[in-house]
């Protein structure tokens, strides 16, 4: 079953990179970052996350947030929409924590995002806890087309998000003002947009969307996600993989 996309600029939900155009993989864990380029303690982490980049197990998510611009610096990679899926995740967990650097791991478990051995801890726990990454997720990048297929699965019935975030690989900023500035900082795997693509309950699905309609300014790969719940309360990770776009 092929299915159009939804495009979606901001939203209470949130990308990656790699060198081959065709993906198939069961990642042990999706790693989103919550910085800000106005954070004095974010520059450790967003290092640490370009460093775990390099782990092919792992897909690594950078999503910049905006609670920090008063500070004197505007965060010029920050979406709203990150903001509010960080959010989102707190109230799901029931602790309220919001914070820089954090990282939330396979959509349950969060740590502090400097900390390697922390974000190990919760890799580990999100997989005792819950089904994570069980679903094979295959991105195929040819003739102008990203093609996103999901296979039949045991399922539970229940419909999960399918979302695709282009991303940009390496983005380095020159901050300004605030507590960081006249650092230099570069960003790795931004996640610029979230697209929406559908729903999957466990039954073969195929959906398509033609490069042009992704690729702007600086993007350079794809992400994509399954994951249950949706972006008011986002649950679990089920799948993920990703894609280059050159």
């Amino acid at each position: 079953m092929t299915k159009s996309l939804v495009l979606i600029g901001s939203i209470g939900a949130a990308l990656i990179s790699v060198a081959n155009p065709c993906v198939s993989a069961e990642p042990r864990a999706v790693i989103e970052l919550f910085t800000s380029q106005g954070c004095s303690s974010c520059p450790a982490a967003d290092k640490l996350l370009s460093e775990l980049r390099s782990d092919s197990s792992l897909i690594t998510l950078s999503l910049p947030i905006d609670y920090w611009d008063y500070l004197g610096w505007k965060d010029t990679l920050a979406i709203p929409g990150h903001t509010a899926r960080q959010k989102a995740y707190s109230h799901v967990r029931g602790d309220r924590e919001v914070y820089t650097p954090q990282v939330v791991v396979n959509g349950v478990a969060q740590a502090l995002g400097s900390d390697r051995g922390e974000i190990e801890k919760a890799v580990v726990q999100s997989r005792q806890s819950t089904p994570s990454l069980s679903v094979p997720v295959r991105v195929t990048v040819a003739d102008e087309r990203v093609t996103v297929t999901l296979p039949n699965g045991s399922g539970d019935g229940m419909a999960s998000e399918v979302w695709l975030c282009p991303l940009s690989r390496s983005v380095p900023v020159g901050i300004g003002r605030g507590e960081n500035r006249g650092r230099t900082l570069t960003y790795t795997n931004v996640v610029r947009r979230w697209v929406k693509l559908g729903t999957w309950s466990g039954k073969n699905e195929t959906f398509t969307v033609p490069v042009d309609a992704i690729k702007s300014a600086g993007v350079d790969a794809v992400a994509v996600i399954v994951q249950s719940g949706s972006s008011e309360k986002p649950g679990a990770m089920l799948g993920a993989s990703l894609a280059s776009l050159r």
